[in-house]
């Protein structure tokens, strides 16, 4: 534990950092993260003042370098946490499954597991990690963090029901060597609690923009209107990361025909693509989708293309911002993403939401703090 009280953590496959902030809002203090992304580098380090970032493939970072960068020793660690690359699992990628090199990046997460000896373990990924290969890699995880020494569980969990305005699913597994129990986060969000966040809640106050406007920062449409965007804009006055792509003309034109909550069915035939021509009806549900107020977002892509899913504006006829996917997302808005815009949306995109990840620090925090001696104190909390 750092001096001072805190909890310290170090990020795997950090990306920008959205885990990582989640965890710093629960509470612990971010000690290092490790990317090869260059970009994601330079929004982690920009974002994370207290920690090193180090930089390049997994596999050439030793545990050494990340306790000297971390100024611990080894079994010192309170939580390792991070996401090994998804791509190879997800359901987007039709070739997914164990062949692909990047879906045994889950080794080297052990690997640092085993050097490290950290207290706590949480790792993340997507649900496709729980079919691809008939599930080969959920079994390698639980195995190899049981044989490490670590009681270990696994939980699907949907964003939506922590607060986050998006449908979002990710598996995550939490252990720990300290005999304590696993807790995951209850859901405060959904029927029978808190009303779901937003489109609305989301980005309702973000500045109007024209297709392929660019104001830099800039300040915010109204007062903030909902607790969320509350939370989100904290002290800041200016709006980063607010500029829309600019789409071609016989996309404008789509667009005219989609109301919110509309898709490519809305668009007249003639103005169709060729290839969605010949769709039926039941085919590419989320492509040229228009978001509602009222509603939830689709899960949030490394690309917000209209061709991909539901990205366009509930009023305004362009694809949201990469402000507006970090706000669906729930990064604050301080935080400011590094590099040219296609690999900002990269960044939003391949991120665990930050709310997600407060709710599963606070969680790890609770548990930690329930004396194993005690029986009747670790039944009350595995029943809340």
């Amino acid at each position: 534990m750092a001096k001072g009280g805190e909890f310290t953590a170090i990020d795997l496959f950090c990306g920008a950092g959205g885990l990582s902030e989640g965890f710093r809002q629960s509470g612990f203090h971010i000690l290092a993260g490790n990317d090869f992304d260059e970009w994601a580098g330079a929004t982690f380090a920009k974002t994370h003042s207290e920690a090193k970032f180090l930089g390049g493939p997994i596999q050439d970072i030793t545990t050494g370098a990340l306790l000297k960068a971390a100024g611990l020793k080894k079994g010192q660690l309170d939580c390792l946490i991070g996401g090994p690359p998804c791509q190879a699992f997800s359901v987007y990628n039709h070739q997914r499954g164990m062949h692909d090199d990047r879906s045994q990046l889950f080794k080297e997460y052990l690997r640092m597991v085993e050097e490290l000896e950290p207290n706590w373990v949480v790792m993340e990924n997507v649900t496709g990690i729980t079919s691809a290969g008939q599930g080969a890699a959920v079994k390698a995880i639980l195995s190899g963090l049981e044989k490490l020494g670590y009681t270990v569980d696994k939980q699907i969990l949907r964003a939506e029901e922590y607060g986050v305005p998006q449908e979002r699913r990710r598996i995550v597994f939490i252990g720990n060597k300290l005999g304590k129990p696993i807790l995951f986060p209850e859901a405060t969000h959904g029927e029978g609690l808190t009303p779901f966040t937003t489109i609305f809640d989301a980005i309702g106050d973000l500045p109007e923009l024209e297709n392929g406007e660019d104001n830099g920062g800039t300040g915010y449409l109204t007062a903030p209107e909902t607790d969320y965007q509350k939370l989100l804009r904290g002290n800041s006055a200016e709006v980063l990361n607010h500029s829309a792509p600019r789409l071609a003309p016989i996309n404008m034109e789509r667009m005219k025909h989609i109301p919110q909550g509309g898709s490519w069915r809305d668009i007249p035939f003639e103005l169709l693509p060729d290839g969605m021509k010949r769709a039926r009806r039941c085919d590419h549900t989320k492509r040229y989708g228009r978001m509602s107020w009222s509603g939830l977002s689709c899960t949030i892509l490394t690309k917000c293309d209209l061709h991909w899913g539901a990205y366009l504006h509930p009023e305004q006829d362009r694809s949201i911002t990469v402000r507006e996917a970090a706000r669906i997302q729930s990064f604050p808005d301080w935080f400011c993403f590094e590099g040219p815009r296609t690999e900002q949306y990269v960044q939003v995109g391949n991120a665990v939401p930050p709310l997600l990840g407060r709710k599963i620090g606070e969680a790890v925090l609770r548990a930690d703090a329930i004396d194993v001696r005690d029986n009747s104190q670790n039944d009350l909390a595995l029943a809340s």
